[in-house]
């Protein structure tokens, strides 16, 4: 075998080789990490987690759901239950365009409804004014 060919084999052996880490989980905490968006559902709705946006948390409006996280390809399929948080309304944008979701209205996140990659205009002009 030539040089040339043995370093372009050593150089996908290489890219191989970190491309399968790279799929590993994190044990760094004894668990491994997750590599899902932050999805919830709501009056059947879905939202995605938005970060950089200054809002105000309004009233309670009832239940959201988390479903389960599923960066497995649906190997481990049924192993993880959907879980529920409160939502909250978010002062000056209506429900179906956005909501707050936690377990108490000092300690939620911003998720909004997305249209393919475009957020709606009221979380841009947020997101603006945020800056």
């Amino acid at each position: 075998m030539r040089w040339a060919e043995r370093s372009v084999l050593v150089l996908l052996t290489a890219a191989a080789a970190a491309a399968v880490s790279a799929c590993e989980p994190e044990e760094d905490s004894g668990e491994a990490a997750a590599s899902c968006v932050y999805v919830v559902t709501y009056e059947g709705r879905t939202y995605r987690d938005v970060a950089n946006v200054d809002f105000t948390v309004g009233n309670e409006l009832g239940t959201a759901t988390q479903p389960p996280c599923d960066d497995t390809g649906g190997r481990n399929a049924g192993e993880e239950p959907s879980t529920t948080e409160t939502a909250y309304a978010v002062d000056g944008i209506s429900p179906t365009v956005a909501i707050a979701v936690g377990d108490a209205p000092d300690d939620v996140k911003f998720v909004a409804v997305h249209s393919g990659s475009a957020l709606p205009p009221e979380v841009r002009k947020l997101i603006a004014d945020s800056w």
